[in-house]
């Protein structure tokens, strides 16, 4: 009876044994969050030993802050970079604008190339505001490179010397310039002292200059007028020329076709010995119609004197020789009718008779005649060319002289301080930026 009693006490309930496996369960849970929460590092996680795993105790709190504890070598040397790159820098600069850069006066001019061709405008504002054509357009741009070439510059330095105009005034060695300097560098120099700017639309041109002094400015932006002014009268002219010369050589060859067409007319009457050998013609016919009706006559008496009287009478004789006489006449005459020379050259075979000395006349005369009005009409061309030309000469037209400034506009300290210092910024923080793409591929 104790045994089984013993037995019965010793024997588990069933409740109880229905809550071992939950328990262990719930153990074995809380066994895993710990692991997981331990390989995630979180500090009140409990330290599993591992096989092989050595526990070290954990380390006491020092006396540093937290936001020291995160420091890392890289922030020392991006901080140390932009102190370098970016702050020091734009410090310089700015104090160099601030106490150091010279001041800079300008001087402003406008002005247009303008054409007489098309009319004159009823105002002085729509003679500058009117849209210009393809031509003057055409030489504001010659006239923009022009001012901003080297042979500009070659000039300006013969007459300025820009070496000492734009000499470094104190220690402003940044917006002077050195000596003994090649063209090109001066060439360099004087494209960012001067600046031009062109309206395509009304075809307003402005120059400004920048100088250290504001007369010298001032100075300068008159030569630049002056020489734009020479330059667009020199292509005025050129243009001019090139029209008159094709009509002018239109001329002078019509000029000797006309000399050369006379000559050779006045060449062929001297040898014909005629003005005209149709009129020639048309006497030589008469004269010979009057001969041969002469002729005629006397050979009528010649016939009745016979009928009544001997042949050796004296009338007979007179007639017969009057008649002989009449037909050697008559025979000179047809002869140089068909001969076209005198009477010395009749018997010449190869003398032209009456129709080609006709014919060669009209070739002369169509010649002289087709001659003159060539020349009549190189002669309208000419005027009507001189004319155009005229009409379309170039002028530099100046509304706005050299201006003289009073209070120094350059350079722009603010401005140029503030661009520095956005430069350096966004150069160091590309390469900020690049460091780190490259550290999370690495």
């Amino acid at each position: 009876m104790a045994a089984s009693k013993d037995a019965a006490m010793n024997k588990p309930d069933p409740a109880q044994a229905a809550d071992k496996p939950n328990t262990a369960k719930a153990t074995a849970k809380s066994k895993g969050i710990a692991v997981l929460e331990g390989l995630l590092g979180k500090e009140s996680a409990p330290v599993i030993p591992l096989p092989g795993r050595k526990i070290e105790p954990p380390k006491k709190a020092g006396w540093q802050p937290k936001w020291l504890k995160k420091l890392r070598w890289r922030h020392a040397i991006i901080g140390a970079s932009f102190l370098g790159l970016v702050a020091v820098p734009a410090t310089l600069a700015s104090l160099y604008m601030a106490f150091i850069a010279a001041d800079q006066y300008h001087s402003t001019a406008s002005f247009a190339v303008r054409s007489i061709e098309g009319g004159v405008s009823s105002d002085i504002l729509g003679m500058f505001t009117q849209a210009s054509g393809g031509s003057t357009v055409s030489d504001s741009y010659i006239l923009m490179d022009y001012i901003l070439s080297e042979r500009m510059a070659a000039d300006a330095d013969r007459r300025f010397k820009l070496e000492e105009v734009y000499a470094t005034r104190g220690l402003d060695y940044f917006y002077g310039i050195g000596s003994d300097l090649p063209i090109e560098d001066k060439l360099a120099y004087w494209r960012d002292m001067v600046k031009v700017n062109f309206d395509h639309a009304s075809g307003i041109m402005q120059v400004t200059v920048k100088a250290f002094e504001p007369k010298q400015a001032q100075e300068i932006a008159q030569f630049i007028v002056d020489q734009s002014d020479n330059l667009v009268n020199s292509l005025s002219l050129s243009a001019r020329n090139d029209v008159l010369r094709a009509a002018q050589d239109e001329v002078l060859a019509g000029e000797a076709r006309l000399s050369k067409a006379r000559a050779g007319l006045r060449d062929y009457r001297d040898k014909s010995q005629e003005i005209s050998p149709e009129e020639g013609a048309k006497l030589a016919v008469q004269l010979i119609g009057g001969l041969e009706a002469e002729l005629t006559k006397l050979n009528a008496d010649l016939a009745t004197a016979k009928s009544q009287m001997s042949d050796d009478t004296p009338r007979i004789r007179v007639l017969k020789t009057r008649i002989e006489s009449l037909e050697q006449q008559l025979a000179v005459e047809r002869q140089r009718l068909g001969a076209g020379e005198s009477a010395s050259a009749a018997s010449d075979p190869n003398s032209p008779d009456v129709a080609g000395r006709i014919a060669e006349f009209e070739e002369l005369e169509t010649e002289r005649e087709f001659a003159e009005r060539a020349y009549t009409a190189a002669l309208g061309s000419l005027e009507k060319a001189r004319i155009d030309a005229n009409n379309r000469q170039r002028y530099l037209a100046l509304f706005i002289e050299p201006t003289l400034s009073q209070m120094a506009q350059y350079p722009t300290r603010l401005l140029n301080a503030f661009l520095v210092t956005l430069g350096l910024l966004f150069a160091w923080g590309i390469g900020v930026m690049g460091y780190y793409n490259i550290r999370d591929r690495a």
